[in-house]
């Protein structure tokens, strides 16, 4: 059997000590996390529950939410097995915490952090269980030193389990977080992964909690170099306008958006990723030597660590 209740305490704790730290980057004059715990009633076989935290209009934030979840039901939604068709109507219980923080100032970059983990039940098999998550940057003007601390910071939290693990989700998070209709990355990347079960329980679920305990040095850091930097209407208005691709991507394509929708998740806490301002431009380019045209030569995927 799979102890539910040690996932549980992991994963509500690391949402505690996020939303804590964040309120200290406010500040003692900034903005306080809104506490929304959740319930929803069993129907078509599913239930769930959680507690969605959500930070707006902060000194720092101005839109952010750490969210914990947890759903169950009698038949794995079809985005689940997708990959795995033989899990088909086994029953499953998933959790983890999503993560999403979009600062005010254009010189501070978005970013994301999501772990999770799903165990499938049927009453004449073995448990079958997975873990998956990761974290990714998403900035909007060129600080290489930022992208290089934050990719630095993932490969330290992944040494201990293999040479080659970091090189390999950080392969999986370029090509995920990829806007296939645009043929363009989201952001410059971080790390992914997803369905893992290889090497044991313990070992994958150490490794889950790695990446979600590696996220604060990874990202806050940058948030305490750029916070005070001026700027102005223009980068305000290339911030919304990249925007634009985050949401692209999470409404699109991201895996955890679907899964959450097709297995009866609350849809509030599903989207609260979603920036608070946002523009749309008919076929639109920066131009040519300004640092917004600067930020496109950045998402080609390479070695930043």
């Amino acid at each position: 059997m799979i102890d539910t209740t040690r996932l549980q305490a992991y994963f509500t704790g690391l949402q505690a000590r996020l939303m804590a730290t964040l309120e200290a980057v406010e500040g003692e004059a900034g903005a306080r996390f809104r506490v929304d715990p959740w319930v929803k009633e069993a129907g078509a076989g599913l239930a769930g529950n959680g507690c969605t935290c959500v930070i707006e209009g902060g000194r720092v934030f101005e839109r952010g939410g750490v969210a914990f979840s947890q759903v169950s039901g009698t038949s794995l939604p079809a985005s689940a097995t997708a990959k795995r068709p033989e899990l088909a109507g086994r029953a499953f219980a998933a959790m983890g915490v999503s993560l999403v923080l979009h600062p005010e100032n254009p010189y501070c970059p978005t970013a994301h952090m999501n772990v999770r983990a799903l165990v499938a039940t049927r009453p004449d098999a073995e448990p079958a269980w997975w873990f998956g998550g990761g974290m990714d940057l998403t900035p909007y003007y060129p600080f290489t030193d930022d992208i290089r601390h934050f990719h630095s910071t993932c490969k330290q939290a992944l040494l201990p389990f293999g040479e080659g693990t970091h090189a390999r989700y950080k392969k999986w998070c370029d090509e995920y977080f990829f806007l296939k209709h645009r043929n363009e990355p989201r952001g410059v990347g971080g790390v992914f992964f997803d369905d893992l079960a290889e090497g044991g329980f313990e070992r994958c679920f150490a490794l889950t909690r790695a990446v979600g305990d590696a996220f604060a040095d990874a990202y806050l850091p940058i948030i305490d170099r750029r916070q005070t930097l001026p700027y102005g209407e223009r980068e305000r208005d290339f911030q919304a306008y990249r925007r634009g691709r985050y949401v692209e991507f999470n409404l699109v394509w991201d895996r955890g958006t679907l899964f959450g929708l097709q297995s009866g998740g609350r849809t509030e806490s599903i989207l609260m990723s979603l920036p608070p301002v946002v523009k749309w431009r008919y076929d639109w380019q920066p131009e040519a030597g300004t640092a917004e045209a600067a930020l496109y030569d950045l998402l080609t995927p390479r070695d930043w660590a």
